[in-house]
Protein backbone atom coordinates (compact mmCIF):
# COMPACT_ATOMS: atom_id res chain seq x y z
CA UNK A 1 0.00 0.00 0.00
CA UNK A 2 1.73 3.23 -1.23
CA UNK A 3 0.65 6.69 0.78
CA UNK A 4 -0.45 9.45 -0.94
CA UNK A 5 0.59 12.49 0.18
CA UNK A 6 -1.05 16.52 -0.79
CA UNK A 7 2.42 18.21 -1.88
CA UNK A 8 5.80 17.44 -2.89
CA UNK A 9 8.33 19.76 -3.80
CA UNK A 10 11.59 18.79 -5.88
CA UNK A 11 14.52 21.44 -5.64
CA UNK A 12 16.78 20.37 -8.25
CA UNK A 13 18.65 22.42 -11.59
CA UNK A 14 18.73 18.37 -13.37
CA UNK A 15 15.74 18.95 -15.85
CA UNK A 16 16.59 15.28 -16.97
CA UNK A 17 16.26 13.99 -13.28
CA UNK A 18 13.22 16.34 -12.50
CA UNK A 19 11.53 14.76 -15.66
CA UNK A 20 12.49 11.31 -14.52
CA UNK A 21 11.24 11.63 -11.17
CA UNK A 22 7.98 13.17 -12.07
CA UNK A 23 7.47 10.59 -14.80
CA UNK A 24 7.83 7.99 -11.53
CA UNK A 25 5.77 10.12 -8.75
CA UNK A 26 3.16 10.19 -11.58
CA UNK A 27 3.14 6.74 -12.23
CA UNK A 28 2.70 5.66 -8.41
CA UNK A 29 0.14 8.60 -7.72
CA UNK A 30 2.42 9.61 -4.64
CA UNK A 31 1.01 13.11 -4.38
CA UNK A 32 -1.67 15.59 -5.24
CA UNK A 33 0.61 18.75 -6.24
CA UNK A 34 4.30 18.52 -7.39
CA UNK A 35 6.20 21.41 -6.88
CA UNK A 36 9.05 21.90 -8.69
CA UNK A 37 12.30 24.89 -8.34
CA UNK A 38 15.58 25.28 -10.40
CA UNK A 39 17.78 25.99 -6.88
CA UNK A 40 16.57 26.86 -3.65
CA UNK A 41 16.60 30.54 -3.76
CA UNK A 42 13.71 29.72 -5.65
CA UNK A 43 11.89 27.60 -2.91
CA UNK A 44 12.73 30.01 -0.26
CA UNK A 45 11.72 32.54 -2.18
CA UNK A 46 7.87 30.38 -2.56
CA UNK A 47 8.27 28.78 0.38
CA UNK A 48 8.86 31.97 2.72
CA UNK A 49 5.63 34.11 2.96
CA UNK A 50 3.36 31.02 3.03
CA UNK A 51 5.43 29.53 6.20
CA UNK A 52 2.51 29.83 7.96
CA UNK A 53 -0.26 28.40 5.96
CA UNK A 54 -0.05 24.30 5.86
CA UNK A 55 -2.82 23.48 3.26
CA UNK A 56 -0.01 25.46 1.02
CA UNK A 57 3.15 23.30 2.17
CA UNK A 58 4.72 20.20 0.85
CA UNK A 59 4.86 17.12 2.87
CA UNK A 60 7.93 15.96 1.28
CA UNK A 61 11.11 18.36 -0.29
CA UNK A 62 13.39 16.19 -2.29
CA UNK A 63 16.80 18.43 -2.51
CA UNK A 64 19.54 18.21 -4.56
CA UNK A 65 23.30 19.58 -3.42
CA UNK A 66 24.95 20.73 -6.18
CA UNK A 67 22.77 23.85 -8.22
CA UNK A 68 23.33 27.58 -8.99
CA UNK A 69 22.62 30.52 -6.99
CA UNK A 70 21.82 28.82 -3.65
CA UNK A 71 22.66 24.81 -3.29
CA UNK A 72 21.04 22.31 -1.13
CA UNK A 73 23.09 22.79 2.17
CA UNK A 74 22.51 26.66 1.74
CA UNK A 75 19.26 26.04 1.38
CA UNK A 76 18.78 23.19 4.46
CA UNK A 77 20.46 25.08 6.93
CA UNK A 78 18.18 28.54 6.18
CA UNK A 79 15.03 26.44 5.42
CA UNK A 80 15.46 24.80 9.07
CA UNK A 81 16.41 27.89 10.56
CA UNK A 82 13.02 29.75 9.28
CA UNK A 83 11.31 26.80 10.02
CA UNK A 84 12.02 26.68 13.32
CA UNK A 85 8.41 26.59 14.76
CA UNK A 86 6.67 24.33 12.00
CA UNK A 87 2.77 24.43 11.52
CA UNK A 88 3.26 21.37 9.45
CA UNK A 89 5.88 18.43 9.38
CA UNK A 90 7.81 19.05 6.26
CA UNK A 91 10.59 16.15 5.80
CA UNK A 92 13.59 16.92 3.63
CA UNK A 93 15.32 14.38 1.76
CA UNK A 94 18.61 15.22 0.44
CA UNK A 95 19.21 13.06 -2.95
CA UNK A 96 22.62 13.89 -4.76
CA UNK A 97 24.87 12.20 -7.41
CA UNK A 98 27.46 12.53 -4.49
CA UNK A 99 28.98 9.46 -2.90
CA UNK A 100 31.22 11.54 -0.85
CA UNK A 101 31.10 10.20 2.46
CA UNK A 102 31.60 13.50 3.86
CA UNK A 103 28.19 14.75 2.31
CA UNK A 104 26.18 12.17 3.67
CA UNK A 105 27.49 12.65 6.90
CA UNK A 106 26.98 16.31 6.88
CA UNK A 107 23.21 15.76 6.03
CA UNK A 108 22.76 14.11 9.53
CA UNK A 109 23.86 16.55 10.82
CA UNK A 110 21.53 18.96 9.62
CA UNK A 111 18.11 18.60 11.77
CA UNK A 112 16.14 19.36 9.02
CA UNK A 113 17.65 16.70 6.77
CA UNK A 114 15.57 13.25 7.42
CA UNK A 115 17.92 10.84 4.96
CA UNK A 116 19.86 11.01 2.04
CA UNK A 117 19.97 9.16 -1.24
CA UNK A 118 22.13 8.86 -3.96
CA UNK A 119 20.98 9.32 -7.66
CA UNK A 120 19.46 8.01 -9.80
CA UNK A 121 16.41 7.03 -7.37
CA UNK A 122 14.45 3.88 -7.75
CA UNK A 123 10.64 3.67 -7.88
CA UNK A 124 10.77 1.53 -4.84
CA UNK A 125 13.09 4.59 -3.11
CA UNK A 126 10.48 7.07 -3.94
CA UNK A 127 7.73 5.02 -2.98
CA UNK A 128 10.06 4.81 0.59
CA UNK A 129 10.41 8.34 0.55
CA UNK A 130 6.70 9.15 0.33
CA UNK A 131 5.47 6.50 2.68
CA UNK A 132 7.79 7.46 5.15
CA UNK A 133 7.20 11.28 4.87
CA UNK A 134 5.14 12.85 7.76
Amino acid sequence: MVKKIGIACIIDDDDIYVYGVKKLIQLKDLCDNLMVFKNGQEALNYLKPILNTPELLPEVILLDIKMPVMNGWEFAEEFTKLNAHPVKQITIFMISSSIDPKDVERAKQISGISQYYIKPVTLDVLTQIFNNAA
